[in-house]
């Protein structure tokens, strides 16, 4: 942490603040920065570089991208973190960039958006990376019916179906329009009256608070933009108690994914889910390894389990 006048002089320059500004609110590589700022890629980096070394902010390489964000917050940063938010007030540019911010954002909502408008209907028929029969089935002992469950990113909801068999009521949450058109005509079919389809972010789900037994992210929270906050959502929603259960890849490093599949995140490591579960006040976690392909890239199912105190 740099010394209080080291601190000022940052925090002097507009541009500076602007950035401290949109990375507060979520991770950003230098192209999106672009877009938002309407600079060049040199005059960005170069402030980028200058509040790394300064330790305000921090990066993350995650595959061909580097996503850049501010350092985790404690005590010592307070001071710096008062003088940006309420710099805002002051920067005429800051209303602007905060909407720049969300269209960008969205924007990487609607290409995962589009790819899975495009599948709905074809789970099981074509490949999709870490949704095996074999890391299902260590998730589906782990339950304990009749429960009311939160489907997270449930997709056309296959989950959602086999879990309605046997739960008090399932709440299958997902963000394509289509997912849940076809997923909600095909529960009709099956004559499933306890499982219902709502459209909506797993990042802030149309659920009540405390009002579900179980949550569960099966191969989704890889499509968020800010996972932590999903996973925040998720303890929101869960009663006092409740469960939560995560499905998802391992770190790994197939950059296609992010093209074939709509991936933002290429996985998560163990160390990483730990911390995520923790960090949202969760106990008794449980972050193992449960599946591996056998054909290239090889792609590893990490399952986590944890509780609402």
């Amino acid at each position: 942490m740099p010394s209080i006048i080291q601190s000022l002089r940052l925090l002097a320059d507009a541009t500076r603040l602007r950035l401290l500004l949109l990375l507060e609110q979520a991770e950003l590589t230098v192209a999106e920065i672009q877009e938002i700022l309407n600079m060049g890629q040199s005059r960005i980096s170069t402030h980028l570089a200058q509040l790394k070394r300064a330790g305000l902010i921090r990066d993350r390489r995650a595959g061909k991208n580097v996503y850049y964000g501010l350092v985790p917050e404690d005590a010592s940063q307070a001071r710096w973190r008062e003088i940006v938010a309420a710099s805002a007030r002051e920067i005429p540019e800051s209303t602007t960039d905060r909407t720049a911010l969300g269209l960008v954002l969205r924007k990487r909502e609607d290409r995962a958006r589009e790819y899975f408008n495009r599948l709905a209907g074809k789970f099981g028929r074509s490949y999709c990376p870490g949704r095996s029969w074999q890391g299902l089935g260590h998730m589906l002992l782990k339950l304990l019916p009749p429960l009311v469950i939160a489907d997270l990113g449930a997709g056309e909801g296959t989950l959602s179906q086999l879990l309605a068999t046997t739960a008090h009521q399932v709440i299958a949450v997902d963000n394509s329009e289509k997912m849940v058109e076809y997923g909600a005509n095909l529960a009709r079919e099956h004559g499933f009256k306890n499982l219902e389809y709502r459209l909506g972010d797993i990042q802030s789900p149309p659920i009540e608070p405390a009002s579900v037994d179980l949550a569960i992210f099966s191969q989704a929270l890889h499509h968020a933009n800010q996972p932590a906050r999903a996973v925040a959502a998720a303890q929101a929603i869960l009663k006092p108690g409740g469960r939560l259960v995560v499905l998802d890849l391992l770190s790994h490093g197939f950059e296609q994914a992010r093209e074939l599949y709509a991936d933002l995140w290429l996985g998560f490591s163990e160390v990483d889910m730990q911390q995520l579960l923790e960090s949202n006040g969760f106990t008794g976690i449980d972050v193992s390894v449960v599946a591996r392909e056998e054909e290239p890239p090889h792609l590893q199912t990490l399952l986590a389990t944890a509780s609402k105190r």
